[in-house]
């Protein structure tokens, strides 16, 4: 539904310095999935997402939706296009003086949507984002929450086949976060509409992408499905926001000690693997001892997904027996060789 090809786009600062914000840039999002793009800040994240409804026109490059090239379109074939997009910000963009109804039914009649249609649409897209009964509200009587609740009915009223998220959790508390992203995932499964968000939080990701792409000073370093890019990240980049919902900094004096009396490994468990008590069960099955050092398991979209560090002790031909049944149950297992690999 969603291709980008080889996106550039460059800046020129006022002193006409050539900022290049997006290096070459391809993607494809699939109709009816839910990509996520994630960076940290000045990746080129936003300029991103921006060029996908053209606010950014891309320097070079193609952006196609269903196939066709915006970046050829005239400006009255470009807006026809618009319609099918929306979008919303991490900051609400709602007009304060006008009421949550009138936020709403504003930007139709700017688009000519009729009386009868707009009072119809309004009312609808409020029930699906429950604020049904603040038609009457003005924004500043709402919650942050509420807030970008109003900004995701707006876009929906103009009943748009993509919608594009920016950052639009990022002003918002973990509960209200969490709100926010299960109503994106009704809106998408009840609806059928494709979303592409861009964040820099992971929790973002693993709560409702179906897939993901890392960015880094304007390119994309990796992309894939969610669960993959969890279990075998690649990058550097990658691998940092991986290991921000699993931390596994350890003390260099317990690390001392315990590399003495056998070996500390990674475990990965993807699906059923993360319900089985795999590490009870080796400490009964074999002759070693186990600890684990660090760890947490989190719920992807559709799977559970855990790692933990531990350390297992014993003779080497045990604790490797030990390593060869966590593998062959299914368990992804990598030895941390030294001290300077935790950190």
């Amino acid at each position: 539904m969603i291709t980008l090809e080889n996106i550039t786009k460059t800046f020129q600062t006022k002193k006409q310095t050539a900022v290049t914000a997006l290096n070459g840039v391809s993607l494809t999002v699939e109709k009816g999935e839910i990509y996520g793009v994630i960076g940290y800040s000045g990746a080129g994240k936003s300029t991103l997402i921006r060029c996908v409804n053209l606010l950014e026109p891309p320097t070079s490059g193609q952006v196609k939706i269903d196939g066709v090239d915006l970046t050829g379109l005239s400006k009255e074939a470009l807006r026809n296009v618009r319609q099918k997009i929306g979008m919303i910000f991490q900051g609400f963009n709602l007009l304060k003086t006008a009421t949550v109804y009138q936020n709403i039914a504003i930007p139709l009649k700017l688009t000519g949507v009729k009386e009868a249609d707009i009072d119809a649409r309004v009312k609808k897209y409020l029930k699906i984002v429950s604020l049904e009964d603040k038609h009457n509200v003005y924004p500043n009587q709402l919650s942050g929450g509420q807030k970008q609740r109003v900004a995701i009915a707006r876009a929906l009223s103009h009943e748009p086949e993509i919608l594009l998220s920016d950052e639009a959790t990022s002003a918002l508390d973990p509960d209200t976060t969490d709100q926010i992203l299960a109503l994106l995932h009704k809106i998408n499964q009840e609806l059928g509409i494709t979303i592409l968000l861009i964040t820099h939080e992971m929790h973002v990701i693993q709560q409702i992408c179906d897939r993901v792409a890392v960015m880094e000073n304007g390119d994309i370093v990796e992309q894939g499905k969610v669960i993959d890019v969890y279990t075998n990240p690649k990058h550097l980049t990658t691998q940092r926001f991986v290991d921000s919902i699993f931390p596994s900094q350890i003390p260099a004096s317990i690390i001392k000690d315990l590399e003495q009396q056998g070996p500390i490994i990674d475990l990965t468990f993807v699906g059923d693997a993360a319900d089985r008590p795999s590490l009870s069960v080796i400490s009964k099955k074999f002759a070693i001892e186990t600890n684990i050092l660090s760890g947490n398991i989190v719920q992807l979209k559709e799977q559970p997904f855990g790692k933990l560090r531990a350390h297992i002790k014993g003779a080497a031909s045990e604790t490797n027996q030990a390593i060869d049944y966590l593998k062959n149950q299914g368990v992804q297992v990598s030895e941390v060789k030294s001290i300077d690999s935790i950190y």
